[in-house]
């Protein structure tokens, strides 16, 4: 792997600990301050999103799927051939 690409790699890592840290302390400074009310529209709001961002999401056309398709035909066109 080139160097630039492990650079990337790193800094997406450091920002997604960004974002679970800042999302961790927003969930425990509402439950503090007994907000709960709008930590079950922001929830509400993220299970909604993620949801529509799975939704939206072509998991069957992926290359992966497609290639596992493939094998899973190849041995149950095998399976399916009569013996003689």
């Amino acid at each position: 792997m080139s160097q630039r690409i492990k650079t990337k790699v790193k800094k997406k890592r450091g920002f997604t600990y960004l974002w679970i840290f800042g999302l961790a302390l927003l969930v425990f400074l509402l439950i503090y301050f007994e907000q709960t009310a709008l930590l079950y529209i922001f929830s509400t709001l993220g299970v909604t999103v993620l949801l529509v961002i799975v939704a939206f999401a072509d998991l069957g056309q992926s290359e992966l799927a497609s290639s596992e398709a493939d094998q899973m035909q190849a041995v149950s066109s095998q399976k399916q051939k009569p013996a003689r």
